[in-house]
C-alpha cells in the first residue's frame, strides 16, 4: 500500500483501515450437534417421545418474554409477512419516525428456515430417533443503537438450539468512538469522506480488536433471551462465539470526487484485464507456485466479475467463498474490502489441540480466538491489491517511460541491445514478468522458462540451451534498469521503472486507433 499512497499522495486526504460488515455467531456448543443434545435428554430425564413437547414449551416461554419485553419498552413489535423484506430499511424507518437515538428500537420476527433436531420414526429398527434437519420457525430480529456499536441488530431462533446472530457495522462504531474523541468528521452512509485527525481515528479503530467479545455479546445475549438460565437450569450452558463473516476495507480518502474519477475507470479496467487466477490467489494469502500457475492441490475456482451499481462501478474477485472488492464509495473514497465468509481456506499459526508447547500451521478457525489473524491476512491482501495497483494510470506518456530501453545501454562495462518493444516475443516476456504471481516472492530463471517454453525438453543439452537463453534475455532487462536481482540469490524482482513501463506497453498493445484518437483529443 505504501507504494500506491507513495505516488498519489498529493490526492489523498487520509486513509483509513478497519472492519465494515461483521457478524458474530452463538450457539450452545453442547446442544449443538446430535450428541450433545442426546447427552442433553439424558442429563435432563427427557424421554425422545417428549422431546418436541418440551422443545415447544420452550419456545413459547421465548416468544412470550420477547413480547411482553417489546410492550414493556414501549418499542414497535412488527411481523414481517415475508422474510426477504428489508429489515434493517424498516427499522430505520421506525427510528426516524420515533426519534430514537439510543436504545432499543423495535423487534421483528418473521418465519425462516433453521437447522434443528426433531424426532421421528425409523421404519427399519421400529423405533424412534432423534434426528438434525431443517424446519421452519420464528426469529426475533432485535434493532437497536447499542452505546457502543451504534445501530446494529441481533437476531435469535425461536427453536432448539436457539442460536444467536449478531450483525454490526466497524464504520458505525467507529462514529461513536470519533464523537467520543470530539474528533470532526464527514460521514456518508458507511464511510467518512473527511477526518480531522486520520492517525487519531485509525488509532480507535485499532482499538475495535481489543474488545472482549464474550462480555459485550453476553450482555446482548441476555436481552435477547432474560430466561436462558431458567431454561437451562438443569443443563448449565453458555453461548460460543465465532465470526461468520468479516469484512475489513481499507478507505483512500481521496481530496475531490474529480480526482478519483479520473483515475477509477484505469484501476477497473487494470484489475479486470491483467489479474488472473494466481494473482487473485496471492492477493488472499493463498500458495501459488513461482512459476505463476495455480497449485495442483487447489479444487476450487476463482471468479473476478463487475457489476455496474447506481452509484459507480464494482470490480470483485473471489476464492473459495472468499473475496477482494474494489469499489468507489460516495465519490471521493477509493475502497478495498476484503471478506472472509470459508477461514477454513486459510492457515494460522498457533499450538495444536491437547499439545499447547507446539505450534503449528492449521486451518483458520471461525472462532474469535483467531480474529487477529484473520485481520492480519485481509489487511496483507489489501495492500497487496492497491500496490498492484500502483502501476496503472501514470501521467508520463509512453515516450517517457520507454525512451530509455529503446536505446542500447553500457551495464557494468558491456554493451547490451535496446529492448524490441514491439516484438512479440519480447512483450510476451514482459508480459510474463510482471504477472501478480511474481509480484511478492520474484522469479527464477526456471520460472520464465517453463512459461516461455511450455514444452517439455528431452535432453539436458535442450533445457541448457533454453535456461541460457532466459539468461540472456533477463540480463538485458537487468541491464535497464527494469529488473532487479536479488544479492546471493536466483531471483529477481521487477522494479518499479519495470512495471510502469511494462504496464504502458501492454496497455498500448491492447488500445485500439478510435481509443488513442480520444486520448490525445
Amino acid at each position: 500500500m505504501k507504494q500506491f499512497i507513495t505516488k498519489y499522495a498529493p490526492l489523498i486526504t487520509g486513509v483509513l483501515s478497519g472492519f465494515d460488515r461483521l457478524v458474530f455467531r452463538g450457539g450452545l456448543k453442547v446442544v449443538s450437534n446430535l450428541r450433545g443434545m442426546s447427552h442433553y435428554l439424558y442429563q435432563t430425564g427427557l424421554m425422545l417421545k417428549d422431546y418436541t413437547k418440551h422443545v415447544e414449551a420452550m419456545s413459547k416461554r421465548i416468544k412470550e418474554t420477547t413480547i411482553a419485553l417489546a410492550n414493556a419498552r414501549g418499542i414497535a413489535d412488527v411481523y414481517l409477512k415475508s422474510p426477504s423484506e428489508n429489515k434493517e430499511a424498516r427499522a430505520r424507518q421506525i427510528a426516524a419516525e420515533r426519534g430514537i437515538k439510543e436504545g432499543p428500537i423495535c423487534i421483528l420476527s418473521s418465519v425462516e428456515m433453521c437447522h434443528t433436531f426433531f424426532v421421528r420414526g425409523n421404519r427399519i429398527s421400529k423405533t424412534i430417533e432423534l434426528v438434525s434437519g431443517w424446519r421452519r420457525c420464528l426469529f426475533f430480529y432485535h434493532y437497536m443503537i447499542h452505546p457502543v456499536f451504534g445501530f446494529m441488530n441481533a437476531r435469535i431462533q425461536t427453536w432448539m438450539p436457539f442460536p444467536i446472530q449478531i450483525c454490526i457495522n466497524g464504520r458505525e462504531w467507529l462514529s461513536r468512538q470519533l464523537d467520543a474523541a470530539q474528533i470532526g468528521y464527514v460521514r456518508r452512509e458507511n464511510c467518512f469522506t473527511w477526518v480531522e485527525d486520520t492517525i487519531r481515528a485509525q488509532q480507535l479503530l485499532d482499538k475495535q480488536l481489543k474488545v472482549s467479545w464474550p462480555k459485550l455479546f453476553g450482555e446482548i445475549a441476555v436481552e435477547l433471551n432474560p430466561i436462558h438460565d431458567e431454561l437451562f437450569k438443569d443443563f448449565p450452558t453458555s453461548y460460543y462465539w465465532c465470526v461468520f463473516e468479516s469484512e475489513w476495507a481499507t478507505d483512500v480518502m481521496f481530496r475531490t470526487p474529480e480526482d478519483l474519477a479520473r483515475l477509477y475507470s484505469r484501476f477497473i479496467h487494470h484489475g479486470i484485464t491483467s489479474f488472473f487466477s494466481p494473482d487473485i490467489m496471492r492477493f488472499l494469502g493463498r500458495k501459488s507456485p513461482n512459476e505463476g500457475m495455480v497449485h495442483p492441490a487447489f479444487k476450487g475456482e476463482t471468479i473476478s466479475t463487475v457489476k455496474h451499481r447506481p452509484e459507480g462501478v464494482r470490480i470483485k474477485h473471489s476464492v473459495n467463498g472468499n473475496s477482494i472488492k474494489l469499489y468507489d464509495k460516495q465519490g471521493s473514497v477509493l475502497r478495498v474490502e476484503t471478506t472472509i465468509n470459508n477461514p477454513r481456506d486459510l492457515r494460522v499459526f498457533r499450538p495444536k489441540r491437547g499439545r499447547p508447547c507446539k505450534h503449528t500451521w492449521q486451518r483458520m478457525r471461525k472462532g474469535a480466538a483467531d480474529l487477529h489473524r484473520r485481520v492480519q491476512l485481509c489487511q496483507a491482501a489489501n495492500e497487496r491489491y492497491l500496490d498492484a495497483l500502483a502501476a496503472v494510470a501514470s501521467d508520463a506518456t509512453l515516450e517517457e517511460l520507454t525512451k530509455d530501453i529503446c536505446r542500447p545501454v553500457i551495464f557494468q562495462n558491456k554493451r547490451f541491445r535496446a529492448i524490441h518493444t514491439w516484438d512479440p516475443d519480447e512483450l510476451h516476456l514482459l508480459k510474463t514478468i510482471a504477472g501478480g504471481e511474481f509480484f511478492i516472492t520474484g522469479f527464477r530463471n526456471r520460472d520464465i522458462a517453463r512459461l516461455l517454453f511450455p514444452q517439455n525438453c528431452a535432453s539436458k543439452e535442450e533445457r541448457k540451451r533454453i535456461s541460457a537463453a532466459v539468461s540472456y534475455r533477463l540480463r538485458i532487462l537487468r541491464a535497464h534498469g527494469l529488473i532487479l536481482k536479488v544479492h546471493r540469490s536466483h531471483r529477481y524482482f521487477v522494479t518499479k521503472k519495470g512495471r510502469a513501463a511494462i504496464t504502458a506497453l501492454l496497455s498500448a498493445q491492447q488500445a485500439t486507433i478510435t481509443k488513442l484518437t480520444e486520448a490525445v483529443a
